[in-house]
């Protein structure tokens, strides 16, 4: 039944022009050449292409957007083209396209199991919900946040500044602090930092573990809110830094990590669903090998034959010669 689909879905793609069935009166058309229309719905279609994660943020970008309408446009000529030319009909041409359009369905069979996952799992949340507890409960170490602090620094970064000269602008920057200056605005005065225009030299919450060994020593050693660091030097230069709080270290409570464990839980769940019915397919007992065939495939290469070759060619050292005297 498959060969027959593909068959009829070929024959459709030999003979009918690129054509576009607009049952949408909000698919409007984004891009047109001679007749070839690029539609909001193909622009859509391609995004699905993308990985779930930077999907999103795509059309935040005009340039990536034009540079894909761009490329389908393009594509959608060439495809016009080709069937003009009965490209499809060439016996060469017509594995490639069986394969593309195998390898489309399978992606919409993958697209429909893991919609349906996500839709059994979503009728069965109060349950999954019930075990996210447990979970919580089970391996509370694994939501254990360390102390963290937040801290304002002036870098003079020894890219610009010799290490002793980065030391003396440091401690000047400091005595500065201490006679009365405001620290986030000296910083964007005098600071290396790339980011200090946006922050004030100020860095939220961080770890001791997110930040270079001396600069985080440095800062978790101060005492309370409003201390400044002696010159400290670390891979980037030197800092001075003013502590601006301290968060001591803790458990997030149930209700902070709930969703992304049920979040967790659903792409397991999904993740399952898909894995199972591909396994099943790769591990199924009626499957046939034509293993001489296969072996056909691979080509076996004859290092003998190959190195006598090279040798003929000059290529290669001749067995048993020396280094040159």
């Amino acid at each position: 039944m498959l060969r027959t689909l593909l068959s009829a879905v070929a024959a459709l793609l030999l003979v009918a022009p690129v054509a576009h069935a607009q049952t949408d009166a909000s698919d409007v058309v984004l891009v047109e050449i001679a007749g070839v229309k690029l539609y909001k719905s193909d622009y859509e279609a391609e995004l699905l292409k993308l990985p779930a994660s930077i999907r999103p943020g795509f059309a935040n970008s005009a340039q990536r957007v034009n540079d894909l309408l761009v490329r389908l446009i393009v594509q959608k000529v060439l495809a016009e083209q080709a069937q003009a030319e009965k490209l499809a009909e060439r016996p060469d041409n017509a594995a490639r396209l069986r394969v593309e359009i195998e390898r489309t369905m399978a992606q919409m069979r993958v697209t429909e199991i893991e919609r349906q996952a996500g839709r059994e799992f979503d009728a069965r949340r109060a349950q999954f919900e019930a075990r996210a507890r447990e979970l919580y409960v089970v391996d509370r170490k694994k939501y254990e946040t360390p102390e963290r602090v937040t801290a304002s620094h002036i870098l003079f970064d020894l890219r610009k500044h010799s290490k002793d000269e980065g030391e003396k602008l440091a401690r000047e920057a400091r005595a500065k602090v201490l006679a009365g200056a405001d620290f986030n605005q000296l910083a964007k005065e005098v600071s290396d930092d790339p980011s200090v225009a946006v922050n004030g030299g100020r860095i939220e919450k961080f770890a001791r573990s997110d930040m270079d060994p001396a600069f985080a020593a440095a800062a978790f050693a101060l005492v309370k809110p409003g201390d400044v660091s002696e010159p400290v030097l670390s891979q980037f230069g030197w800092h001075v830094i003013k502590l601006e709080s301290r968060t001591p270290a803790g458990v997030r409570s149930y209700d902070e990590v709930r969703d992304s464990i049920i979040a967790d839980a659903r792409k397991k769940y999904i993740d399952d669903k898909r894995d199972a019915v591909i396994n099943a397919i790769r591990g199924d007992p009626a499957m046939k090998v034509n293993q001489p065939a296969v072996d056909a495939l691979v080509v076996r290469v004859d290092n003998e034959a190959v190195k006598q070759m090279l040798e003929q060619s000059g290529k290669a050292p001749a067995a048993g010669a020396g280094a040159p005297k």
